[in-house]
């Protein structure tokens, strides 16, 4: 199949963040097609606007945008009608419904769902705890940890971690080799909910291979021998049902789709945690 493209601008006045979320989002639906993106971050001025309205006339397509000056919203608009270039302000139906809910109208603060606040603070606590203790480096005590993340190597412990950390929780990963026993404090542990991660044998000796690749070692070994990573996986398996933590097969899913799992079994583990 032939793939087209199309040029996809990208205009903030904060990081960005929400804008390219939104437009991969909606550009993934559509098969064939592939978004040329251009990102233009914290544009809070009219000279900065000036710029980014040069890139566009350079290369017009759809332009996203998340501003909140009434101004440079009114003069990007006016230059990608010259271009021909459609707009849209990504932010604006969401106004508006809050506006008609709410009763009240909204104040203009660039970037503020990034302010210093206590939430902040408690996700930069969370990475610092996470970085601390990836790769089987538990802490001293294990309840410390919101959740401890278990499974073969290569499963994706440290991504989700970090990722899970970006959410607030404090996470630890521990791997599951075949020689190696379990801490007993692992297996005691009732505050920290601990979840295994597991994939299919094929998928894990793919990616072991590409590591060793990578790393131009020998791919002559157990660690990526088929039959001996299903033992793996098949061993890991047992371990959470004897201990009951409940699993996920990252097989075929992303980083952010087994995080959403995991904040799903940590709000169930928390609200069980505090009725007893």
């Amino acid at each position: 199949m032939s793939r087209s493209y199309f040029h996809l601008h990208l205009v903030s006045d904060s990081t960005g963040e929400t804008l390219i979320n939104v437009g991969r989002a909606a550009a993934a639906q559509y098969e064939g097609v592939s978004a040329i993106e251009h990102v233009y971050p914290l544009v809070r001025s009219r000279a900065q606007l000036e710029r980014v309205i040069s890139e566009i006339q350079a290369a017009p397509g759809l332009v996203l945008y998340t501003l909140v000056d009434q101004e440079l919203i009114a003069r990007l608009d006016e230059a990608c009608r010259e271009t021909g270039s459609p707009t849209l302000n990504v932010l604006q139906p969401v106004h508006a419904l809050l506006r008609s809910y709410l009763g009240a109208d909204s104040t203009a603060r660039p970037g503020a769902q990034h302010m210093l606040n206590a939430e902040y603070f408690k996700r930069i606590d969370a990475m610092n705890f996470t970085l601390a203790h990836d790769d089987g480096n538990l802490p001293p005590d294990i309840d410390e940890a919101d959740v401890v993340l278990v499974g073969v190597s290569r499963t994706s412990k440290t991504p989700t971690s970090i990722y899970l950390a970006n959410r607030g929780l404090k996470t630890a990963n521990f791997p599951l080799v075949p020689s190696m026993p379990l801490p007993p404090a692992l297996a005691a542990t009732r505050k920290a909910l601990i979840v295994g991660l597991i994939a299919s044998p094929e998928r894990i000796v793919h990616i072991r291979q590409n590591r060793l690749l990578s790393l131009k070692a020998d791919d002559n070994s157990m660690y990526v021998d088929r039959s001996a990573v299903a033992d793996e996986v098949a061993a890991s398996r047992k371990l959470c049902a004897k201990h009951r933590w409940p699993t996920i097969d990252v097989t075929r899913r992303s980083i952010e789709e087994t995080a959403a799992a995991i904040l799903d079994l940590y709000r169930e583990h928390r609200l069980k945690f505090i009725a007893t």
